[in-house]
C-alpha cells in the first residue's frame, strides 16, 4: 500500500470518529503524536524529539530537538540533545542562531511508518477509549438531578441494571427500588439519577426511583405552574410505593396551589400516580403559620388545637421567636438548590426540640395517626415537628383533673 494511500485512508479515518464519535480530530492527533514520540524513542533511541502530524495531508516528520551551546563538553556528552553553536551556523538559514536557542532537525527514518504503526495503535486506541469516557461522563453529569428513562437490561444481587443508551448502564440498589414494584427485562421506567462518578473503568451512574426529588421532578413536568415558578414545592414527606406527602405553595394569591398541582379531574396528580405505580398522593398547602401547616399535614383528618411544647426553638440573642420559627420551618427538599439571596444562617431546633401536641376529635384519631402511623409520621417529616396526637376527650379529662387538684391545693 502506497504512502499516499495510507495516509488517506487515515486522514479519512479521524474525520469519522469526529463526526460519529463525537471525538474531535485535534484530541485524536495530539494522541497519536505522543505514541509515535514513545515508537520513536523506543526504536532508534534518541531522548529529545518532536513528532508533527499534518492533519491535512497525513504526513509525519519526527524531528531531533536540540538546544545551542558553545559548551563543547556538553556537546561531546550528549549530542542528542546539545548541538554546538558553530555547527548551527554551518546550517542552512543558520546564521541568526544564538546560545540557548532550540533548533529543530528532520530525522523521520524511511521505516518509521511501519514501526510506527504497530507501537501506536495501543496508546492511540487507550486515548480514544478516555476520549469517549469523558464524553459520556459529560453527558450524564448533565442528567444529574434529573429525570432519565431507560430500559431494565440485566440485574445481579446488588444492582438492577437500567440501560440509558450510548452503551451505559445506571445501577439501581435495593433502597432505590420501589418496594411495590418488580422489574422485567426490558421494562421501560423513568429513573432520577442521583450521582455520577468519574471511575477509570467508566462513568459509574446511580439512579433511583425513591428519591423524593423524583416526585418533585415529576410535578415539575405535570404541573407547568410549578415549572414556572408560581406554585412552589416546599418540602416532601415520602414511603415510596405507599403513600407521599407534598407541601406547596403559591407566590400569585390568585393561584390555588393544591387545585393547581391535582388539576382537573385530578388529571395531573392521577398521571404521577400512575407512574408511580399506585402511590398515593396528598397535596397540602404550605403557610408559614406552624400550627396551620400541621393541622394541612394531617390532612384528611380534623385538627381541633395545635399545642406547641416548650422550648419550641433555640433562639439567640436578638432574634426573634417569629423569625427563628420561619427559619426552621423552612427548607427545600431539592438538596441541589439552595434560595437565592440568602440572609445571615440562623440556628435551626433539632426535631426533639420542634415539639408539639395536636388534639383531633376522639372519632378522627384513628385517621389522623394513620394505618400503622404513617399519616402522622409523614406528616413530621413534612413539618419537621415531633407530632404527638390525643383525642380531644383525653385532653379534657387532663384539664378537668388538673383544675381539680388546683381547687384541692387551694383548700
Amino acid at each position: 500500500m502506497s504512502k499516499a494511500k495510507t495516509n488517506t485512508e487515515m486522514i479519512a479515518a479521524l474525520d469519522y470518529l469526529e463526526k460519529e464519535k463525537g471525538i474531535k480530530k485535534e484530541i485524536v492527533i495530539e494522541a497519536l503524536e505522543q505514541a509515535l514520540e514513545l515508537a520513536y524513542k523506543q526504536n532508534y533511541g534518541e531522548k529529545n524529539v518532536e513528532v508533527d502530524f499534518d492533519g491535512v495531508t497525513g504526513n509525519i516528520k519526527v524531528y531531533a530537538v536540540k538546544t545551542i551551546t558553545d559548551n563543547e563538553d556538553l556537546v561531546e556528552e550528549d549530542d542528542n540533545e546539545y548541538m554546538s553553536l558553530a555547527d548551527a551556523r554551518k546550517l542552512p538559514h543558520g546564521q541568526g542562531y544564538d546560545v540557548g536557542d532550540e533548533i529543530r532537525e528532520e530525522v523521520t527514518p524511511r521505516d518509521f511508518g511501519r514501526i510506527a504503526a504497530q507501537t501506536a495503535k495501543q496508546v492511540v486506541m487507550q486515548r480514544l477509549r478516555e476520549e469517549e469516557r469523558k464524553i459520556i461522563y459529560n453527558k450524564y453529569k448533565n442528567y444529574e438531578n434529573e429525570i432519565i428513562t431507560g430500559e431494565v437490561s440485566r440485574e445481579d444481587k446488588r444492582f438492577t441494571w437500567v440501560d440509558l443508551g450510548d452503551g451505559v448502564e445506571g445501577a439501581m440498589g435495593y433502597r432505590d427500588k420501589m418496594p411495590n414494584e418488580h422489574y422485567h427485562i426490558h421494562d421501560r421506567i423513568q429513573v432520577y439519577v442521583s450521582k455520577v462518578n468519574d471511575d477509570r473503568h467508566g462513568p459509574q451512574i446511580f439512579v433511583s426511583r425513591t428519591a423524593p426529588e423524583l416526585l418533585k421532578r415529576l410535578f415539575e413536568r405535570e404541573v407547568p405552574e410549578i415549572k414556572d415558578g408560581t406554585v412552589l414545592i416546599e418540602n416532601i414527606a415520602r414511603e415510596a410505593g405507599d403513600r407521599a406527602k407534598v407541601a406547596v405553595y403559591s407566590n400569585d394569591p390568585n393561584v390555588d396551589p393544591v387545585g393547581t398541582c391535582v388539576g382537573p379531574r385530578g388529571s395531573r396528580v392521577q398521571a404521577i400516580v400512575n407512574e408511580l405505580d399506585g402511590e398515593n398522593m396528598d397535596i397540602v398547602e404550605y403557610v408559614k403559620d406552624p400550627a396551620q401547616f400541621i393541622a394541612n399535614a394531617l390532612n384528611p383528618a380534623e385538627v381541633l388545637d395545635v399545642i406547641f411544647n416548650e422550648p419550641e426553638a433555640s433562639v439567640t440573642e436578638g432574634q426573634s421567636e417569629e423569625d427563628s420559627t420561619d427559619a426552621s420551618v423552612t427548607e427545600n427538599t431539592d438538596a441541589a438548590t439552595e434560595t437565592e439571596n440568602t440572609e445571615e444562617e440562623e440556628p435551626v431546633a433539632t426535631t426533639e426540640e420542634r415539639s408539639c401536641t395536636v388534639v383531633v376529635p376522639d372519632s378522627q384519631l384513628s385517621l389522623a395517626i394513620g394505618k400503622r402511623g404513617q399519616n402522622a409520621r409523614l406528616a413530621a417529616q413534612l413539618t419537621k415537628y415531633k407530632i404527638d396526637i390525643k383525642p380531644a376527650s383525653e385532653m379534657e379529662n387532663n384539664t378537668d383533673t388538673l383544675e381539680k387538684e388546683t381547687d384541692a391545693s387551694e383548700d
